[in-house]
């Protein structure tokens, strides 16, 4: 089995690069999806981050809103929008990290083990924003890193989020500033695909990366 690692900035489309995937042949997880599960009520880490950040994030059902819950650990936009060129992780996000990306990184691993008991010729892809950030990616044995730039980025966000390009462009600046820049991430990549451009042209390199995938893994 190949466990491939799939990463990219905020609004890059790794989620229809993961589509793309899947359509091809692949098994494919979302650590946000994951992250989701653990923090339903109940849950340790719910347990763990309402006693970190308070019962504020949570909705009137009891669940937390994931909104309020960015806000305490990004900080506001404007805040991030200025630190952004002094500081990689302003306000609480590493804390909120060190409670959440141990428990989904389990997560992944069991699921990988799964796959790999189902079909040892599996390709088991992570969808996952924070993968290098959270010192997972040698946990691989591919890393795919999805790109775009910036004004699309902002776009797509804007859309996705149903609020104004400044609104949004606010937003991204908060965001990315608590991830590392996508340069690094290029770098640390087996495999970088470009989703600037047309969704033709996204999915022809899709379809190479996976050729590339099969013969690793021994089809």
């Amino acid at each position: 089995m190949l466990k491939v690692g799939l990463t990219g900035g905020i609004a890059s489309g790794k989620s229809i690069v993961g589509e793309m995937f899947v359509a091809l042949g692949a098994h494919l997880v979302q650590a946000d999806r994951i992250a989701h599960e653990l923090m339903h009520p109940g849950q340790p880490v719910y347990n763990e981050v309402v006693r970190h950040f308070g019962r504020a994030i949570l909705n009137p059902d009891g669940s937390v809103n994931r909104a309020k819950l960015a806000e305490l650990a990004f900080g506001s936009a404007n805040k991030a929008t200025r630190a952004a060129a002094s500081s990689p992780a302003p306000s609480r996000v590493e804390e909120l990290n060190r409670i959440v990306h141990p428990a989904v990184i389990r997560a992944q691993e069991e699921w990988m083990e799964e796959m790999g008991c189902q079909d040892p010729r599996a390709v088991a892809i992570v969808e996952a924003a924070l993968i290098l950030e959270a010192g997972a990616a040698k946990r691989f044995d591919r890393l795919v890193v999805v790109t775009c730039d910036d004004e699309q980025r902002v776009a797509r966000f804007a859309a996705r989020q149903k609020m104004s390009i400044e609104d949004a462009r606010k937003e991204v600046a908060r965001r990315m500033a608590a991830q590392l820049p996508e340069a690094e991430k290029i770098k640390a990549a087996d495999y970088v695909i470009d989703n600037s451009g047309s969704f033709s042209h996204t999915r022809e390199q899709v379809q190479q990366v996976w050729q590339g995938l099969r013969v690793t893994v021994g089809e």
